[in-house]
């Protein structure tokens, strides 16, 4: 009895010490008692707008996705062309690689770990029933040298059963945003009847796998790209609404990989009209994002441009990460 005593005050003890809310000091409900975060933030308002724009080679209308890696700035069309191509920080190209043992179905974005790229060819939008989605893996060093081997990571979603034929972006089953976090592939839909996405999870290896859902997120926008930094745990999507109005997903403080679970932060872009497609960071403050050319005579004539964007005064300074 005695014993069962001590163990009772002592769990009880250590349920007060732990003391839930919101621990960012950027957040307008911060609570400076709160020792565990539980994803309650709430935040001013933010519009930024990019440093620098600068306008991509007509090659490469249709950037849909972007990778920082080897000093240069990697990305691709969604349609037909077989090409990587790599920029300069200012987006002039500086190479390309002709995956020709691929197929550009639709290709919606571009990931990477340590040791390899990975080419989301999982676009759904035309009528959301394909059953070929999958995921085109590429070791790092075998790509740089040119015509690489290619292993295929195919998968459906687990909570897919109908594959009747819809309308043009009628789908909650598109997807244009991934990442890999060591042996699994996180998967970001693009809802078009919703404006959410839902994270899938599948596994890191070739061959045929079920994608199974995770949890959802009201993004109020269309999430079309994914910037995940391992060493400092911050995950970004990117994304547009259905009136074209582009913006940025911070996601971070979170536990594990429950990418939803911490602070969530929206920031609408000062870009109207540009349907942002891409991004990528190589240390967590400062993002490249791209947008497709769009063109919509005699109203729009958005070329395709790289976009250079600073998030410093969104984020807390490292020392008090």
């Amino acid at each position: 009895m005695i014993k069962f005593l001590f163990l009772f005050f002592i769990t009880l003890s250590c349920s007060y010490a732990q003391i839930s809310g919101c621990t960012d000091p950027l957040s307008k409900n911060f609570n400076p008692n709160a020792t565990q975060n539980d994803g309650s933030c709430h935040y001013e308002y933010t519009k930024l707008k990019p440093q620098h724009s600068t306008q991509l080679s007509d090659s490469i209308k249709e950037t849909s996705g972007l990778i920082s890696f080897e000093n240069l700035i990697w990305t691709h069309n969604d349609d037909h062309d077989k090409t990587i191509y790599g920029l300069d920080s200012v987006g002039k190209i500086q190479k390309k690689i002709v995956l020709e043992n691929a197929t550009n179905h639709d290709w919606e974005e571009i990931a990477q770990d340590s040791s390899h790229i990975y080419i989301g060819d999982f676009g759904n939008n035309y009528s959301g029933n394909r059953k070929n989605l999958q995921i085109l893996k590429i070791d790092k060093q075998k790509f740089l040298a040119g015509n690489p081997p290619i292993e295929t990571i195919s998968f459906s979603y687990a909570d897919q059963k109908d594959f009747t034929p819809q309308k043009p972006n009628k789908t909650n089953f598109d997807c244009e945003a991934f990442v890999v976090v060591n042996d699994s592939i996180y998967l970001f839909t693009k809802e078009w009847k919703t404006s959410k996405t839902s994270v899938y999870v599948l596994p890191n290896t070739a061959g045929n796998h079920i994608a199974q859902l995770k949890d959802t997120l009201n993004t109020k926008g269309l999430v079309t790209g994914a910037s995940y930094l391992a060493s400092q745990k911050r995950l970004v999507l990117c994304g547009y609404t259905k009136i074209g109005k582009p913006f940025l997903y911070l996601l971070y403080d979170f536990k594990d990989n429950d990418f939803f679970s911490g602070n969530k932060r929206r920031i609408d872009l000062q870009l109207p009209f540009h349907q942002i497609e891409g991004i990528t960071t190589t240390d967590g403050i400062h993002y490249y994002l791209s947008n497709e050319s769009l063109v919509r005579k005699p109203i729009l004539n958005v070329p395709q441009k790289l976009h250079w964007i600073d998030l410093s005064l969104l984020q807390k300074n490292k020392e008090s990460d």
